[in-house]
C-alpha cells in the first residue's frame, strides 16, 4: 500500500467518509455475509459513488483494522480533510463577517498527541457546533485512521486546520475580533463565570503539560473548571467537552 493511503474503519467513520469525501475513497471492504441495515446503507452509498467494493472474511478485516472495524473498512488518501493556513484565513474572514447571532466558536488544540484524545475532541466539537478546529502542524496527533474511528464520523465534517506557528495564528484570531479563552488549572475565573457568548476560541493544552508558554500568553484570559473531588484535573477530551458545552449553554441563553 502506498504511503499516501490509509485505512479508515468503523460504521460511522466510513459512512461519513462516503457522504462527505467519496472522491478520496479508493475502495471499500465489507464483512462477507453481513447484510444488516447499516452495512446495506454503506453499500448503497458506495454504489451511488461508483466505488469498488470487496467482501472479506473477519480475519482479513482484523488484519487491516487496529480496532473494532464493525465490518466496514475504506482505503483512502492520507491527509484528506486537513486544511491549510491559506484556507484558514479565508474561513476566518468569512466567520468574522457573520452576525452576532452566529458568533464563531473555534477550538484550538495545542499539542494533543494522543489520537484517541484528538478523535474524542473532534467528536465533541461536532456535537457542539464548532466552526473550526485549529492544531499545530508539529507536536499534534495526525488525522489518521485511529482519530477518525474515535471521532465516529466527526473528522469528516469538522473543518481541521493545521498551522505552522500557533502563536501567530492566535494573534490573527484576536485581530479578527475573536477572544481567546485558555483552559488552565490556575485560571483565576471559573468557566461558568466567564462570558463565552461572543466570537470565541477555546484553547486547550496538551495532555501532560497543558498550555505552552506562548500559547498561554496569547490568551485574553485563563479559565478553570472547578474540581470538587480528589483528582486535580480532567482528561483533555473531557475538559474540552465541559468547556464547549458551557459556551453552548451561555450562547443559547444569550439568544433568548
Amino acid at each position: 500500500m502506498s504511503k499516501q493511503q490509509e485505512w479508515v474503519w468503523g460504521i460511522h467513520a466510513v459512512g461519513e467518509l462516503l457522504r462527505q469525501r467519496a472522491p478520496q475513497v479508493i475502495k471499500l471492504i465489507f464483512l462477507a455475509g453481513r447484510a444488516d441495515e447499516r452495512i446495506n446503507a454503506l453499500r448503497a452509498l458506495a454504489l451511488e459513488a461508483g466505488l469498488p467494493v470487496e467482501d472479506a472474511d473477519r480475519r482479513q478485516l482484523d488484519r487491516l483494522a487496529e480496532g473494532n472495524h464493525q465490518g466496514a473498512a475504506a482505503l483512502c488518501d492520507v491527509g484528506y480533510g486537513v486544511k491549510s493556513e491559506k484556507q484558514l484565513v479565508a474561513a476566518l474572514d468569512s466567520l468574522a463577517a457573520g452576525s452576532q447571532a452566529s458568533a464563531p466558536l473555534i477550538l484550538v488544540l495545542d499539542g494533543i498527541t494522543d489520537p484517541h484524545n484528538f478523535g474524542a475532541c473532534l467528536r465533541t466539537a461536532d456535537a457542539a457546533g464548532v466552526d473550526a478546529v485549529i492544531v499545530p502542524k508539529d507536536k499534534s496527533a495526525p488525522l489518521n485512521s485511529t482519530v477518525r474511528k474515535v471521532a465516529c464520523g466527526a473528522a469528516e465534517v469538522v473543518p481541521v486546520y493545521a498551522v505552522t506557528n500557533l502563536a501567530r495564528c492566535l494573534e490573527s484570531l484576536k485581530e479578527r475580533g475573536i477572544w481567546l479563552a485558555g483552559l488552565a488549572g490556575e485560571g483565576s475565573v471559573s468557566l461558568s463565570q466567564q462570558d463565552l457568548t461572543g466570537p470565541l476560541a477555546i484553547v486547550m493544552g496538551s495532555e501532560g503539560e497543558g498550555l505552552r508558554r506562548l500559547t498561554r500568553e496569547a490568551c485574553d484570559y485563563l479559565v478553570s473548571i472547578p474540581m470538587a473531588g480528589s483528582v486535580s484535573s480532567l482528561n483533555v477530551s473531557v475538559a474540552t467537552g465541559v468547556a464547549l458545552f458551557e459556551a453552548v449553554r451561555q450562547r443559547k441563553g444569550h439568544l433568548h
